[in-house]
């Protein structure tokens, strides 16, 4: 954790704010080097590691009660990071299982799922992450709290859930040696999705495509 980051709050390891923002730094800090690129094989067990241990921040986020900012409206924390180069990475890296399906409110009677990337989840909730980061460095530990407590019910804690599932998903094909079934070109850029089913569009996804980089075998007959 940075100067700045400690300086914050005081340099107490109890608080929370240094907990979470802690929690937090540790998660950029590990999807940005597991993004590089230099452990594929390894790429979706560390990545499921570092998301499970998030959503531990994001739980006491939302059973703590609501943070007030300290000032009606948001204080400027600067331009957004450019996430397109982190985004680019991790498609590549995550290219064989990138797509899936998800169902956004599984109270929501007959929801039809819909395509996503974890690539792109994971920018997103980075992108989210380091928004409330900005405000933490700056010293601004209450509004901090606020926009992750806020964002993690509006957007990165329901994202981040998502990838969670699609990430233990995969694993557990692996693990448990169950070939991925054909996705019949999933993809998250097909525009008409029917009402029971979704239309696919694009290239397939077969287990031999992903059966070097994450140790997928045949399964025994």
């Amino acid at each position: 954790m940075s100067d700045a980051t400690l300086h914050a709050t005081d340099h107490n390891p109890d608080d929370f704010a240094v907990q979470i923002a802690d929690q937090v730094e540790s998660f950029l800090v590990a999807v940005t080097e597991v993004a590089r690129g230099d452990e594929p094989g390894s790429a979706v067990p560390f990545l499921l590691l570092e998301v499970s241990q998030l959503l531990l921040a994001g739980g006491r986020l939302g059973a703590h009660e609501d943070f007030v900012p300290d000032e009606r409206y948001e204080p400027d924390a600067g331009p957004d990071t450019d996430m397109d180069e982190l985004r680019e990475n991790l498609v590549r890296l995550l290219e064989p299982v990138d797509v899936y399906s998800e169902v956004f409110d599984p109270y929501e009677p007959r929801t039809a799922p819909v395509p996503a990337r974890i690539s792109d989840d994971l920018a997103d909730v980075i992108s989210d992450l380091r928004h409330g980061m900005a405000h933490y460095r700056a010293g601004r530990t209450t509004e901090a709290l606020w926009w992750w407590q806020f964002s993690y019910f509006s957007n990165w804690g329901p994202t981040a859930s998502a990838v969670l599932r699609a990430l233990q998903s995969v694993l557990i094909h692996v693990r448990l040696n169950q070939p991925l079934q054909e996705l019949d070109g999933l993809d998250t850029d097909q525009s008409d999705l029917g009402d029971d089913t979704l239309e696919f569009e694009a290239g397939r996804v077969m287990v031999q495509e992903i059966a070097g980089p994450l140790g997928l075998r045949p399964a025994r007959k």
